[in-house]
């Protein structure tokens, strides 16, 4: 049980050395997150849209 213990006093310790984000850069990253990942969802529809397009030409 005493090293359960000695586990979570070391997360603690740890913890606080961290070094967290301003409210300001946590925003400009999920903005960025947010906007790189509805530019892959257009791609990859378009994209999946154009094959679609393309086998459905080429079986008829």
């Amino acid at each position: 049980m005493g090293r359960i213990g000695k586990f979570f006093r070391d997360v603690k310790s740890e913890m606080k050395k961290v070094s967290w984000p301003k409210r300001k850069e946590l925003v400009n990253s999920t903005v960025t997150v947010v906007a790189t990942v509805v530019v892959f969802v257009l791609f990859f529809a378009v994209l999946d849209t154009g094959i679609s397009e393309l086998i459905r030409l080429i079986l008829e």
